[in-house]
C-alpha cells in the first residue's frame, strides 16, 4: 500500500537503507535506523513506531507498551488496551 509521500513503504525503506550505505552521511543511531527501515518495508506500522521499538530494544527493554493499535503490530510492542 502507498504510504507517506505517496510511495510504498518498500520504496521508502530501500531509500533509507541506501542513505545508510552512503559514505558521505553519518546517521545518529544508524543501527536503529537500519532495523526500523527493514521492518518498515514490510509492515503496517509507521517508521516512527519502528524507530521507537528499536530504541527500546537497544535500551534493554524486551517489550514496549502502547495504546497505538497499529504500532502494536510490531513484534516488540504490546497493546495496553484491547
Amino acid at each position: 500500500p502507498e504510504r507517506a509521500y505517496g510511495h510504498p513503504a518498500s520504496r521508502i525503506s530501500a531509500t533509507l537503507i541506501g542513505l545508510l550505505e552512503a559514505e558521505e552521511l553519518v546517521l545518529e543511531d544508524a543501527d536503529d535506523v537500519a532495523s526500523a527501515a527493514v521492518a518498515y518495508g514490510s509492515s503496517v506500522a509507521d517508521f516512527a513506531d519502528h524507530m521507537i521499538a528499536a530504541a527500546a530494544v537497544r535500551a534493554g527493554r524486551q517489550t514496549l507498551y502502547t495504546f497505538d493499535r497499529t504500532a502494536a503490530r510490531h513484534n516488540a510492542v504490546t497493546l495496553l488496551v484491547k
